[in-house]
């Protein structure tokens, strides 16, 4: 996943036909769903989060038409930008070393 945030709310925009500037999260995986990138702007400037995975995957709630059909509770963005399934609240793995 190369895209940064303009092409990124380029898709938010153009596919999903939302504003990108609206102050709302957008939240992109990865094919493998190793990745995870949000996109955020605050009406000043605009905030590219990424998270990435060494092992396992993160847990995405069921998609229908490109998008999650409902938005996702604070708690569940949380779990799922953790990389803790969502439906099963528990901790999956903790980093041990760092690089």
């Amino acid at each position: 996943m190369r895209c940064g945030f303009p092409s990124l709310a380029l898709r938010v925009q153009e596919i999903l036909k939302h504003a990108p500037l609206s102050g709302h999260l957008f939240v992109f995986g990865g094919g493998r769903s190793h990745i995870l990138k949000i996109i955020w702007h605050d009406g000043l400037a605009a905030c590219l989060f990424t998270r990435r995975l060494e092992k396992g995957r993160f847990i995405w709630p069921n998609v229908e038409g490109g998008a999650v059909a409902k938005p996702a509770s604070p708690a569940q963005l949380s779990y799922l930008s953790s990389g803790i399934d969502w439906r099963a609240p528990q901790e999956t793995r903790r980093p041990t070393r760092v690089g």
